[in-house]
């Protein structure tokens, strides 16, 4: 693993590079872009910085260089040639005191790659108890704060399941702790729209646009009922979900195939889509 770190790139990824008052470390005062990698180059990469930056001003993080991030990416990439694996885009507020408010010092940026195998066929999710808070100032923005989505994904794990599906506060569908997820009803393919919390994701936004699908915000009961339920994600791409709690179904359902099929014919036409 190669990690670059404000311009420098390091050679032992255990090296310490992060300063023990960093706003990112303290308060979780940060963003992230998790992107994928084949054969050495990143996937979607213009549409992962341009959410970079949104969840930035989100976050009010100001002074994101884009320039600087892409070369931190080249250089990570060059270091490292991966026939499969993921990057890794983090942005923290930089140094500043040891509690809420923010200092005044330059932001720190850091890229860092590492090698991932094949995602499962399909996937076992599980709803969680806790809620996704549509309308709180964190809504739909990629933070480093993911304390929620480590305790829900660990809860999701004792049930063998490898997702966690969180409701919203109106008890509407919303998303998992790092997909989105996709229903068929009667034969129409649903998701969540953005309204209802749920991250906008890279991937969501390229199926609906190579395959289609209706945004629709509707309880969470309607989609664990679904005849057929698919997860996206950098990760996953499209992956079936073959079960739901203790609902199961044969995957994949004919709708989640023809997406599949059609997620497969465009990724490999276009490295940045």
């Amino acid at each position: 693993m190669h990690v670059w770190v404000n311009g420098q790139l390091l050679d032992d990824p255990t090296a310490p590079t992060l300063r023990v008052d960093d706003h990112g470390l303290v308060v979780g005062d940060g963003v992230f872009e998790s992107v994928e990698v084949n054969d050495g180059r990143a996937f979607a990469l213009t549409r992962h910085l341009d959410r970079l930056l949104v969840s930035a001003a989100g976050l009010g993080l100001t002074g994101v260089d884009l320039g600087d991030v892409r070369a931190g990416v080249d250089a990570t990439l060059a270091a490292e040639h991966l026939e499969r694996g993921k990057l890794r885009i983090t942005v923290t507020g930089g140094p500043g005191p040891l509690g809420s408010g923010r200092g005044d010092g330059p932001l720190t940026v850091v890229v860092a790659a590492e090698p991932i195998g094949p995602s499962d066929a399909s996937a076992a999710i599980v709803t969680v108890p806790w809620l996704r808070n549509e309308r709180g100032a964190l809504a739909g923005l990629k933070t480093t704060s993911y304390a929620d989505n480590v305790v829900a994904l660990a809860e999701a794990r004792k049930h063998g399941a490898s997702e966690a599906i969180f409701a919203n506060l109106a008890g509407n569908l919303c998303e998992g702790t790092g997909s989105n997820v996709f229903y068929v009803v009667d034969g129409e393919l649903r998701t969540p729209t953005l309204a209802s919390g749920c991250l906008a994701g890279v991937t969501r936004a390229l199926v609906l646009e190579w395959y289609g699908g209706r945004e629709v915000d509707e309880p969470i009961g309607v989609a664990e009922a679904a005849d057929e339920v698919f997860i996206v994600s950098t990760t996953r791409a499209v992956q079936p979900v073959h079960r739901w709690g203790s609902r199961e179904w044969s995957t994949p359902g004919p709708v989640t195939a023809e997406a599949q099929a059609a997620w497969r014919a465009r990724e490999g036409e276009d490295v940045d889509p």
